[in-house]
C-alpha cells in the first residue's frame, strides 16, 4: 500500500510539473548552474556519477552564485535548473523570490569550506597584507590619509603609498564580478574586515547599515581593480604572465595551479586546509548547493547524485574532493547534512 501511494504521489508530482513546465520538453539529464568556485567540485562528482551509474553525466554551467540562484528561483519545471551551486549561503531575499515563483521546497547542502586567496605569480615577491591594507587598496572611498574622519576618493596608486613596507609597485588586482559568490564573500569578509578597523566607520553601522555597507563593500572603479568575469582560470593565466598583478579567487584554484602561483599571507596567516578549517585564516567561507525538491523523481538521478556528493568517499576527510581542494566539514556536520539531503529537508527561511 505504501509503495502504491508513493507511486501515485510521484505520478501526481510529475503531472503537476509537466503542467507548469509546458511547453518545455522533459529531460533526463540533471541541470546544474551556479558558483565558479563550487563548479570544479561539482564537476568531479558529476563525472564520477556519470561514469559509475546508469544516469547521464549532469550538465553544469558556471554562472556565479548570484546568477545561478536567479535562474534556480525563476520557477518549477524542466526548463529551469534542478540544482544551483553557491559559494555563500542563499540570501533571505533570494529565498523569498524562490517562494514567490513557486519554488517552495529547497534543500540546502553545505559541502565544506574554502578560503578566498589573494595570489600572485611565484616569480614575484609574496605579499603579506593586513585586511586594513586590502581595504585601502581596493575600496572606492577610503579614510582621508591626513587622519581626519572623512572619506575621500581612493588616492592610492601604489602598494607603497599605503605602507612603505609594501612593494613600490602599482596596485593591480583582478577579481570576480558582483554576480559571483566569491565577490560577495570577499567584500563581506575581507573588505568589511579592513573597513571596520576604523572605529568611526564601524560606528556608522549602528546608525545607518546601508551607508556602512556602501562604504565597506564598494570596490574602486578607477583602474587598480579589474573585474575578470566568472572564469577564475583567466585570472590564473594573467597572473602567470604578469608578476605585478594579483588575483582574487578560491583556494581550490590555488591548489590546482600551485606550480605557477602563490597566495599572499593575510594578517600574517597563510591559507592552508588547517588554517581555513579552523578559521584562523581570516578570509574563509562555507560552500553550498541547493536542490529543487519538486524536480526529484521527475528528472532522473537527482537523489542518487545527492547520495554520491554527500558520501564519505567524496566529501569525507579522505574523500576524492579533498584532492581537488575542498576543506571538509567536521564529521558531525557531514552526517547531519547528508541526512538532510537524503530526506530532502526543506529550508523554512527562518535559518537565514
Amino acid at each position: 500500500m505504501i509503495k502504491l501511494k508513493t507511486a501515485f504521489a510521484s505520478v501526481a508530482l510529475a503531472g503537476s510539473i509537466a503542467a507548469v513546465s509546458a511547453p518545455a520538453m522533459a529531460r533526463d539529464t540533471i541541470n546544474i548552474v551556479g558558483s565558479s568556485t563550487v563548479y570544479p567540485f561539482a564537476t568531479v562528482v558529476a563525472e564520477r556519477f556519470g561514469r559509475n551509474t546508469d544516469f547521464p553525466t549532469p550538465k553544469l554551467e558556471s554562472t556565479g552564485s548570484g546568477g545561478g540562484l536567479k535562474l534556480f528561483c525563476e520557477g518549477v519545471g524542466t526548463q529551469h535548473p534542478d540544482i544551483t551551486n553557491a559559494s555563500r549561503r542563499i540570501k533571505k531575499s533570494e529565498f523569498e523570490q524562490c517562494q514567490a515563483n513557486g519554488v517552495e521546497g529547497i534543500t540546502e547542502v553545505k559541502i565544506g569550506a574554502d578560503g578566498i586567496v589573494i595570489a600572485n605569480s611565484k616569480d614575484a615577491e609574496q605579499m603579506n597584507l593586513t585586511l586594513e591594507q586590502v581595504f585601502l587598496a581596493l575600496a572606492k572611498e577610503v579614510p582621508n590619509p591626513d587622519g581626519s574622519e572623512e572619506l575621500v576618493a581612493n588616492p592610492y596608486q601604489k602598494w607603497s603609498d599605503i605602507d612603505s613596507s609594501l612593494p613600490n609597485k602599482e596596485i593591480s588586482v583582478m577579481g570576480p564580478p558582483p554576480t559571483s559568490g566569491t565577490r560577495d564573500a570577499f567584500v563581506e569578509i575581507a573588505m568589511e574586515g579592513g573597513c571596520k578597523q576604523y572605529d568611526w566607520i564601524a560606528a556608522i553601522k549602528k546608525q545607518d547599515k546601508s551607508q556602512y555597507k556602501s562604504i565597506c563593500h564598494s570596490m574602486r572603479e578607477d583602474g587598480p581593480f579589474v573585474e575578470a568575469g566568472e572564469n577564475d582560470n583567466l585570472i590564473v593565466q594573467r597572473l602567470a604572465q604578469d608578476k605585478d598583478t594579483l588575483g582574487i579567487f578560491g583556494y581550490s584554484f590555488l591548489m590546482e595551479n600551485a606550480g605557477q602561483i602563490q597566495a599572499s599571507m593575510i594578517n600574517g596567516v597563510e591559507p592552508t586546509p588547517d588554517t581555513i578549517a579552523d578559521e584562523e585564516y581570516p578570509v574563509a567561507r562555507s560552500l553550498f548547493f541547493y536542490v529543487k525538491n519538486a524536480h526529484v523523481g521527475v528528472v532522473p538521478g537527482i537523489q542518487e547524485y545527492l547520495a554520491e556528493f554527500t558520501s564519505e568517499g567524496a566529501w569525507g576527510d579522505n574523500g576524492y574532493l579533498v584532492d581537488v581542494g575542498l576543506i571538509p566539514n567536521p564529521r558531525g556536520v557531514r552526517m547531519k547534512t547528508a541526512n538532510a539531503a537524503k530526506n530532502l529537508k526543506p529550508l523554512t527561511g527562518s535559518e537565514l
